[in-house]
């Protein structure tokens, strides 16, 4: 389900924020005059406290301490005060006693004032002392959980970042495409007018032109809504104007194997953490399940002040000890251990299952960012040798050896290399942010492997 939310919020934030709240945020402050600078570290924090997704899994928590109180107080002491004056008028004869010479048939009218303290105290309750510490492994399940949200949070703003900054080194590329286009459209013209070329040539010359205008349309376009997206996720205020300060670059991972990521990841990550605190709670709910067939103990007791009115009262106590054992109870406690049972082989089930998972995700962060690292190296040098190959062709034209159509060969080259060079970096940077995702503690780990300040 993680892996979902983080590939939606990749590619374009196409759910709703219903579907996928870490693509949301929730908008804080008033936009300030002019343009804001906005690094990768500035939009991971500011993405940390306003993301929509991590909002409410720190509600979440809220919630679980509100159960785990619940169930902490069925072995508290329940304690009130009752203050209560009656008045009474009783008839001897509706209740059989008449006929006695001297003895008024009505009785009263009389008033009676009680003023009394009451106190229970479970002394012995198995079952909700195993279901209070349930409730409190369900607690500290529920704090990985947002530690896992942080995780999540943090990767999914460096996605949005990173395409934000792949769109805007895509718009600088095409734009100088787009210069060398035109450069070249005038120069066939000329060489037209001159007569050493081709009509041919110019119309060319004139698509290349065209194509490459409106491919700086379209980038420009995307860049926008990419820089939309990012803002959402991290709560920019409604209509701020920003610019982003990190371009893509590559820079070597830490130096780090498989097999310490992996036992880094069993020991960081909040997912896994919650998993096993949830094995806890189930286990204990078990237990709690069991012990309805225990005996129970509780003290109850009450002192106050009874009598016709205050200045005539005296005082009264009430001290008495319980047991109760359970001699017959259905197949009420049965049917509980049976579903605590079930609950607790799924928990175990999960557990395993995100164990497996995390070794996965381990390994495949490592085999993306060794293949992105050679594809980079590779596209780097693509797109050098695209470059020579275009000015080649260009003094090949202008000498008028060969017509424009290696020029516009070449072109299409450069666009070629400069975009798979551009890929190869926005996707090294995505398996770094992977990876510290997939170690957990991705706040801190992903400013280190993504050189955010």
């Amino acid at each position: 389900m993680v892996a979902a939310i983080v590939c939606v919020a990749a590619r374009g934030m196409a759910q709703s924020v219903a579907q996928n709240p870490f693509a949301g945020g929730v908008p804080s402050g008033q936009p300030t005059a002019g343009v804001v600078s906005l690094t990768l570290g500035e939009a991971m924090d500011r993405g940390l406290k306003y993301n929509l997704g991590l909002v409410l899994g720190q509600q979440g928590t809220r919630t679980a301490e509100a159960v785990r109180l619940r169930a902490f107080s069925r072995l508290l002491p329940d304690a009130g005060i009752r203050v209560s004056e009656t008045a009474q008028q009783i008839s001897l004869a509706a209740m059989g006693f008449s006929g006695f010479p001297g003895i008024p048939q009505i009785i009263g009218p009389f008033s009676v004032v009680d003023a009394r303290a009451f106190v229970t105290q479970p002394v012995l309750d198995l079952a909700a002392r195993f279901g209070a510490r349930a409730e409190s492994a369900g607690v500290k399940a529920a704090q990985f959980s947002s530690e896992d949200a942080r995780d999540i949070t943090v990767l999914t703003v460096a996605y949005l970042y990173l395409q934000a900054v792949a769109g805007q080194a895509r718009i600088e590329t095409v734009r100088a495409q787009f210069a060398t286009s035109e450069a070249l459209y005038k120069r066939a013209s000329d060489m037209k007018n001159a007569g050493v070329a081709a009509g041919i040539d110019v119309l060319r010359a004139q698509v290349q032109m065209q194509t490459q205008q409106q491919r700086l349309i379209y980038f420009r376009n995307e860049f926008e809504k990419q820089k939309l997206n990012l803002a959402r996720a991290i709560g920019l205020p409604l209509g701020q104007q920003f610019n982003l300060a990190d371009a893509l670059s590559y820079t070597p991972l830490p130096a780090i194997t498989f097999e310490q990521a992996l036992e880094e990841a069993y020991r960081s990550r909040g997912d896994y953490r919650r998993a096993m605190e949830l094995v806890s709670a189930a286990e204990l709910s078990r237990r709690s399940a069991q012990a309805e067939r225990y005996p129970t103990v509780a003290l109850d007791g009450n002192y106050g002040a009874i009598g016709r009115a205050p200045g005539q009262s005296h005082g009264t106590f009430v001290a008495a000890a319980s047991l109760t054992i359970p001699v017959f109870q259905g197949e009420r406690v049965k049917a509980a251990v049976l579903e605590a049972d079930e609950k607790l082989e799924q928990r175990l089930a999960e557990r395993e299952d995100l164990r497996a998972a995390i070794h996965y995700q381990v390994r495949t962060a490592f085999l993306d960012l060794t293949a992105a690292g050679e594809q980079v190296q590779v596209a780097r040098s693509a797109a050098d040798l695209a470059a020579q190959q275009l000015a080649q062709a260009q003094d090949r034209f202008a000498a008028g050896v060969v017509n424009n159509v290696e020029v516009v060969q070449a072109q299409e080259a450069v666009a070629t290399a400069n975009e798979n060079y551009i890929n190869g970096l926005y996707w090294y940077g995505v398996g770094k942010a992977s990876l510290a995702r997939a170690l957990g503690g991705a706040e801190k780990r992903a400013k280190q492997f993504l050189g955010a300040q």
